[in-house]
């Protein structure tokens, strides 16, 4: 019989710390997939690493510095889109990759107690005293900005056009979106890494959009799934004495897999079962 992995205080603090992420991102997933702005989670994801290592290198707080960074790849992917001829997927995949090299020619070039490995896959095993409760009330911050803009922020991802004829502040609503973005990253950096904030940044919102039309139960349902993803992910981890963030994407991905293969109304099943009637 396996052992029960949540009989262990380390592992129920990685629990709690992954579910209050997972909720942030999830949401914040739904938001990008209904805008098409999942590369841009990606992106900055990999772009706070110069941050962090500048930050660093100037005695200041790494998060800090993450955060900064991310912002300066939205905002400079931003610019570069509106003056030039590229498109925003090839802006976004210029900036991020450039800085994301940047920032591996600093991290090989300074000495420093940062563990890469650490940065990119996360430490949610090792979690340091007060995380826990750091982590609670930087997620529920960010929760509640989200609850609180949630219209304005729907109506700007659906349809920005009208968005602005009604006299919102779409500009600063944008703006606002990729600070929580960025915040997310760095809210989730230290326990889950760079790799799994992008998974966590656009599968859960991709998922719900599958099996709901409605943006109250695609966001509920994301939550759900990636709350399912880091209960079964950190379980499979410890029996399987494997990777905690890639058996956590793996079950987030499988979670995916099953909604687009047997999802109501838009599943491969249902609509080939359809078709044969």
């Amino acid at each position: 019989m396996m052992e029960n992995p949540y009989a262990h205080d380390f592992l129920r603090e990685a629990l709690w710390v992954g579910w209050i992420i997972g909720t942030v991102c999830a949401v914040l997933s739904c938001y990008l997939v209904l805008k098409g702005w999942s590369l841009m989670g990606d992106a900055i994801s990999h772009a706070v690493l110069p941050g962090v290592v500048l930050a660093y290198l100037a005695g200041l707080p790494i998060l800090f510095g993450a955060f900064v960074a991310g912002m300066v790849c939205a905002l400079l992917s931003g610019y570069l889109k509106a003056n030039s001829r590229i498109k925003e997927d090839a802006v976004l995949g210029i900036v991020f990759t450039g800085l994301f090299a940047f920032g591996l020619v600093l991290f090989s070039k300074t000495a420093t107690t940062l563990h890469l490995d650490h940065i990119l896959f996360g430490n949610i095993l090792g979690l340091e005293p007060g995380q826990v409760e750091r982590t609670l009330w930087t997620g529920g911050l960010m929760l509640l900005i989200l609850v609180f803009l949630r219209r304005d922020l729907l109506l700007l991802c659906f349809d920005p056009l009208h968005a602005r004829s009604l006299g919102m502040r779409t500009q600063i609503l944008t703006h606002v979106l990729l600070a929580l973005i960025a915040a997310a990253v760095v809210l989730s950096m230290e326990a889950v890494g760079i790799l799994l904030v992008v998974a966590m940044l656009i599968t859960p919102g991709c998922t719900g959009f599958l099996l709901s039309p409605r943006f109250e139960w695609m966001m509920l349902i994301a939550v759900a799934s990636t709350w399912v993803a880091f209960t079964l992910g950190i379980a499979f981890s410890f029996w399987l004495n494997a990777s905690t963030s890639a058996c956590i994407v793996l079950v987030q991905s499988g979670i995916f897999a099953g909604a687009w293969l047997l999802g109501p109304r838009h599943g491969l099943l249902w609509r080939r079962q359809v078709q044969r009637v």
